[in-house]
């Protein structure tokens, strides 16, 4: 057994427990040791049962009298159990764990730890952890409390974890440099690895924590020098001739003026194109701030250079969007563009410009000569798939088409500048002149009414649209305030708004389903189109001039910036209403901050300060590195380890372990049993 090692393959694991810890993302044994704990328990004080006082949380150790299942008034199961030591007897309560009384045995002694209360007139333990006296990872220390999903509890992780640590015969070789953990007084990994997962005290723990979050950002700085090694190693791309008369008519010919980050923008692209090393830019600017024009002339310029070009998109819905806007720009001067996604029967290779899905890696389209590759929403693809759309651009060994990826998502700079390091980085941070600000208010649960009323009659008077968004596509029997689509639709069809047109968008519709609603709504046919929120990119519709957002508390600033950049496309004046029951507290002053900020970075920089990195990009936008205990927020720790990383990278080959970390070479380091 080796770090590698599949869950499924260790003791006590099994298929259907693998199956539930991929939601986690463990899949290896490794992934298990580094399924760090995000907080403590702190059971450390241990008490006699005749000292324990009120509030306090502690352990107690005694033999179990007895325990039973009891029903309460209101028909809730609970657990009661008596356990004595030599000071005297208390009680114990569990809430819904019938299990307890099969588990437990009498007369049998354990340890015991919880919060201490009162319980009607007497003093118990409520809801305590329990162990045997054989063990000591659940009770009477600090005990870790991981991140859990359904069948996996922080329990049943320790327990495993404890295990598997005991496994390691051998302590694992460092990978970190001696030289950087003394100048930074790191824990060597065996002992942090230890002491993270099981800590004696709070400092301790502390300093593991250092020792991780040292390593995260190091080795992620150290990928990016990596990958940006690999970009340039060797390769050549078509160097583009830029005619500057063609570019400057093409601009001209533009039913708007182009902002001055336009140009700036423009202008560093056109740089990149017209070298011989391939272009690998980020270009990076809020919902509506015109970065589609941007690729459209890169795209212009490459078929200028007899070469074509492809754009690879999340969804269908924004694949579509694209080809209408390309189309309509680029049909006219000449180009032919065609659509690709998961339905297309098209054989027809003969284009300029391919626009389309993750189809256009798997699909049979053929590319004669791509010189070009413009990726939307990039951080939603991987680093493979990219790679597979460049290996098909049929060019010469050793070419590369130019790259250019754009992203709406507001990205704070120091998570830019983390993750992205080895691209060029273009910013567009001024909207086109007739953007107006959308008004944003938020909507306390006395005021929904109030707002319905205001939404019909915005609706009736002005052939207005809105966008309703809800968090989930079906109730959750555990989130049961919080909306559901499906559910909302029915609702707002038939008692809220019965004389209006409604219609319903998710995820998990077929394509021609999510096609047909998205036209009813861009063709006028609907008046609301109830949501998840699959509509944050990709949809353009002048007409839509309301969003509601279900829930708000429940997004990142970032994502309800780019849910609420979903109107104000036309020439009418726009409003977002954050429907909330929090009308008070910190998930209230966050979202309070939509009212006031339009700036899509300085609402991510402010997320950052507000939840930390874990929490800002929700389920809805992934493909942000999730970091496991480094902080993007933690300045002085990123440029250090970014120092240390493009310092020691040039002699890599001097630090073999650290090499074959990068290299993600198996070190069997675990004895077999």
């Amino acid at each position: 057994m080796d770090l590698q090692t599949k869950v499924a393959d260790l003791f006590m694991v099994g298929p259907i427990y693998a199956k539930r810890l991929e939601k986690l993302n463990i899949k290896t044994a490794k992934g298990f040791l580094y399924h760090f704990p995000f907080r403590y328990d702190d059971y450390s004080l241990i008490s006699p049962i005749n000292k324990v006082q009120p509030g306090e949380i502690t352990t107690i150790k005694g033999t179990l009298v007895e325990i039973k299942n009891q029903y309460t008034r209101h028909g809730r199961k609970i657990q009661k159990a008596q356990v004595s030591d030599k000071t005297g007897q208390m009680e114990i309560i569990w809430f819904n764990q019938p299990f307890l009384v099969k588990t437990l045995k009498v007369g049998e002694k354990y340890r015991f730890s919880g919060k201490i209360d009162w319980f009607g007139r007497k003093k118990v333990m409520l809801s305590s952890n329990y162990e045997s006296l054989a063990s000591e990872i659940h009770t009477s220390r600090l005990v870790p409390v991981y991140h859990e999903t359904y069948g996996i509890s922080s329990k049943w992780l320790r327990s495993k974890i404890a295990w598997l640590m005991k496994q390691i015969k051998t302590p694992v070789a460092d990978f970190l440099p001696e030289t950087l953990r003394k100048k930074y007084k790191l824990k060597e990994f065996n002992q942090a690895l230890k002491t993270i997962h099981f800590p004696k005290k709070p400092q301790a723990a502390e300093k593991a924590k250092n020792r991780f979050a040292f390593e995260e950002l190091f080795l992620l700085h150290l990928e990016v020098c990596q990958r940006k090694k690999a970009w340039l190693k060797e390769k050549l791309a078509f160097k583009f001739f830029i005619d500057q008369e063609k570019v400057l008519k093409f601009m001209e010919n533009l039913p708007f003026e182009l902002t001055q980050a336009q140009k700036r923008a423009c202008r560093e692209i056109l740089k990149d194109l017209s070298k011989n090393k391939p272009m690998n830019r980020l270009l990076q600017g809020d919902v509506g701030s015109g970065k589609t024009v941007i690729a459209a002339l890169a795209i212009y310029l490459a078929w200028l250079n007899n070469t074509q070009a492809a754009l690879m998109a999340p969804t269908e819905i924004l694949a579509q969007q694209h080809y209408q806007t390309l189309k309509k720009l680029l049909e006219p001067l000449g180009l032919k563009v065609l659509l690709l996604t998961g339905g297309w029967k098209n054989k027809d290779n003969n284009f300029d410009v391919l626009i389309g899905t993750h189809a256009l890696i798997h699909k049979r389209a053929k590319f004669k000569k791509l010189g070009l590759v413009v990726i939307d929403e990039q951080q939603r693809f991987g680093v493979e798939q990219r790679a597979k759309l460049i290996q098909k651009a049929n060019l010469p060994q050793k070419m590369s088409p130019h790259i250019l990826t754009m992203t709406a998502t507001p990205i704070p700079r120091t998570v830019a500048l983390t993750l992205y390091g080895d691209l060029n980085l273009s910013v567009l941070n001024e909207m086109p002149p007739g953007r107006q600000k959308i008004k944003t208010w938020i909507i306390p649960p006395q005021k929904r009414e109030n707002a319905y009323q205001w939404i019909k009659k915005k609706i009736e008077d002005s052939d207005e649209q809105a966008f309703v968004i809800c968090p989930l596509i079906e109730e959750s029997e555990t989130l049961q305030s919080v909306k559901a689509a499906k559910v909302e639709f029915e609702n707002l069809s038939k008692k809220v708004f019965p004389d209006l047109k409604l219609g319903l968008l998710h995820g998990r519709m077929k394509s021609q389903e999510k096609n047909e609603a998205m036209k009813k709504f861009k063709d006028g046919l609907l008046d609301i189109l109830v949501a998840t929120p699959v509509v944050e990119v990709g949809i353009d519709i002048p007409q839509a001039t309301i969003m509601v957002i279900e829930g708000a508390e429940r997004f990142g600033l970032s994502q309800l910036h780019q849910l609420r950049g979903r109107v104000g496309r036309g020439s009418k004046e726009s409003f977002c209403l954050l429907f909330t029951p929090s009308i008070s507290g910190k998930s209230f002053e966050r979202i309070k901050a939509l009212e006031k900020i339009n700036i899509g970075s300085q609402l991510a920089d402010l997320d950052l300060k507000l939840r930390g990195p874990g929490e800002i990009y929700g389920t809805a936008q992934h493909g942000f590195l999730d970091l496991k205990v480094a902080s993007f927020a933690d300045l002085s720790l990123i440029e250090t380890t970014k120092k240390e990383a493009f310092k020691i990278f040039p002699k890599i080959n001097q630090y073999p372990l650290l090499q074959a970390k990068l290299k993600k070479d198996k070190i069997k380091n675990i004895e077999p049993n």
